[in-house]
């Protein structure tokens, strides 16, 4: 397998960024998720990795080695797209022996690794039959089986399951990642599905602008964003962001507010400006609906999931937030409620810079 190394590795159209200079180390046998929204550079860079692109500065070393200008046959990497590029004259096992026979190896060594792969992705009964006769799923697999074939050092996966349905994509989920359990392969995978990122990713590395706005484990991503675009990038709905104001102790919103701890007050006292204006961020989970709530509104929408509900809260008017209440609770439109946050579960903003502040350690 491989350890991946991008050092000031850029790339520029022009005058342009596509990808501002970025330095990301992708440990042997991690699986690194590339996340955001389209143009934010993420498929660019994976292209990079691979050679299918030629940086415009920096270096990538694979297992210490420089390969910034080698071409992609000779980085022992495996490409696999959104859309499957299986040969349609050629059946499964031709499709998936091709790049050992382009590479000149025997037949019966193709034999024995076509019938290896195909046993673990559970694809024996499709060797004989063409892509056309194959579901999106299945054609899948079979892509994927021609990249496992060749035993390569690293994975680079583009969008894999974007041309898939709803129903496949969860279960192909679930098979790419007890592929890497199984292999322990180091992979790169491109995706602006934020559930595949969190669903898969041992560390995601948010996009935007072409630079990179955060590189954690999901959970960090999720509970400790590091700047406003992270915030509401991740999340269904994102982040809940309500401008307010410290003093003494207080974050004071809308005419309520709450106390918050002892680090907090003195992260808050050294980060932010004299105008204590900060902007609190709070998950819907974080609230919870109570007679003698801290912070009021009125209900303007009510959203089933199930086994809870989201309501939409109108704080005034231009600011409306999500909170998660009990499924079986009736909440009319229009009506009146309270609630409180937990305070373990708020985080800070600055206004101007945006970027996250961190409670500090008190003894």
């Amino acid at each position: 397998m491989a350890t991946i190394e991008l050092k000031r590795v850029e790339k520029k159209f022009g005058e342009s960024y596509a990808v501002k200079p970025l330095d990301m180390t992708i440990r042997d046998g991690e699986f690194v998720v590339l996340l955001g929204p389209s143009g934010c550079g993420k498929t660019t860079t994976l292209r990079m990795i691979s050679g299918l692109e030629a940086v415009t500065s920096g270096n990538i070393l694979f297992n210490g080695q420089d390969v910034t200008w080698n071409h992609p046959s000779e980085r022992n990497i495996a490409f696999v797209f959104q859309f499957f590029a299986l040969y349609s004259h050629l059946t499964s096992r031709d499709n998936i022996a091709f790049p050992l026979q382009a590479e000149g190896m025997a037949r019966p060594e193709i034999k024995t690794r076509v019938a290896e792969v195909s046993t673990m992705l559970k694809i024996d009964h499709l060797l004989d039959k063409h892509p056309g006769s194959l579901s999106g799923g299945d054609q899948q697999r079979v892509a994927l089986a021609r990249a496992l074939v060749r035993r390569p050092a690293a994975f680079l996966m583009d969008e894999p399951l974007g041309a898939l349905d709803a129903e496949f994509r969860e279960s192909m989920r679930a098979e790419i990642k007890q592929l890497h359990i199984d292999q322990h392969a180091t992979t790169v995978y491109v995706t602006h599905d934020q559930i595949e990122a969190m669903a898969m990713g041992d560390r995601i590395v948010v996009m935007s602008n072409a630079e990179v706005q955060q590189s954690a484990s999901p959970a960090d991503v999720y509970h400790n964003p590091a700047n406003l675009f992270v915030a509401r990038f991740i999340g269904s709905p994102g982040m809940n962001l309500i401008p307010a104001r410290y003093e003494d102790g207080m974050i004071h919103i809308n005419g309520g507010g709450f106390r918050v701890s002892e680090g907090w007050r003195a992260a808050l006292g050294k980060g932010l400006d004299q105008d204590g204006k900060v902007i609190v961020g709070f998950r819907p989970e974080a609230a919870s609906i109570a007679a003698n709530g801290a912070l009021t509104g009125v209900t303007y929408a009510n959203e089933m999931h199930g086994s809870y509900s989201v309501l939409h809260v109108e704080l005034s008017r231009d600011q409306i937030v999500h909170v998660r209440a009990d499924r079986r609770a009736a909440y009319s439109i229009g009506e009146p409620l309270r609630f409180d946050l937990n305070p373990k579960m708020v985080r800070f903003f600055h206004p101007t810079t945006e970027k996250a502040l961190r409670e500090e350690q008190v003894s």
